[in-house]
């Protein structure tokens, strides 16, 4: 990746490197931030092995739980208790056994439907924000956790939906998913996700080769426009790596 504009690409040797990687930028991202600190996790299989690792004794213990806010980039609209519920995930893992309940922010999926869950969680955002409006100057997030799935959606930003050219909104419901499993989402937009310090990119194994060339590449879709307005990493693993990146670039 050789312009300033574009993603900085880290290679690490396999699943269980990057996820210490991921943990230590996590870390710092919290040890940089003397404040009330706001970390967006995500969904999906990539960050499983991070959320474990975080609720192990090594990294719990430094994290100073009190000042630390948890969001969710997108969520599947189902109860929270429900096995595809990505909080959930997160919460079983790390989260309920040190964070104050309060720091914990989920996507609401018990009243209404998806644009109402969007619109109760854009609200809450907003106001743990201070504004109605993102000021480039002062980020929304700390640090936003990404993944790229097979067809090159990230968050629930299918390639080809309404919401991945939403401009105002912070969070929009979608009505079906573009993989399985095939439940409506609620999802931030592209320009909440953007407002972060850094947005870090997990991407691991050989199933994510294909993709990953076609986000190298540079093809128009939802995972390659995500940027943050600070740092854009993308961590990846060798098994993940085309053969014409393998070492890193």
């Amino acid at each position: 990746m050789a312009t300033e504009d574009q993603p900085k690409l880290m290679v690490v040797a396999d699943a269980a490197a990057l996820a210490h990687a991921a943990a230590e930028r996590v870390m710092a991202r919290i040890s940089a931030n003397p404040g009330r600190v706001a970390i967006c996790l995500t969904g999906g299989s990539s960050p499983k092995q991070l959320y474990q690792l975080l609720g192990t004794e090594a990294y719990r213990s430094k994290i100073r739980w009190q000042r630390v806010h948890w969001f969710i980039g997108d969520e599947r609209f189902v109860p929270e208790s429900d096995p595809l519920n990505n909080m959930n995930v997160a919460r079983a893992a790390f989260l309920d056994r040190d964070a104050p309940s309060a720091n914990i922010h989920p996507i609401p999926t018990t009243a209404g439907g998806p644009d109402e869950s969007a619109a109760a969680y854009a609200r809450e955002l907003q106001t743990f924000y201070g504004a109605d409006r993102l000021d480039p100057s002062k980020p929304l997030f700390d640090l936003v956790l990404m993944g790229a799935g097979p067809d090159g959606h990230t968050a629930s930003l299918f390639p080809g939906f309404p919401a991945t050219e939403e401009t105002d909104r912070w969070a929009v419901g979608v009505p079906k998913a573009n993989v399985a499993p095939f439940v409506p989402r609620v999802t931030l937009t592209l320009p909440a996700l953007a407002s972060c310090r850094e947005m870090l990119f997990e991407i691991e194994g050989a199933g994510k080769r294909p993709i990953l060339t076609r986000l190298l590449n540079g093809e128009n879709l939802p995972a390659t426009r995500a940027r943050s307005n600070g740092e854009t990493v993308w961590l990846v693993d060798q098994a993940a790596l085309p053969e014409g990146f393998r070492g890193g670039r």
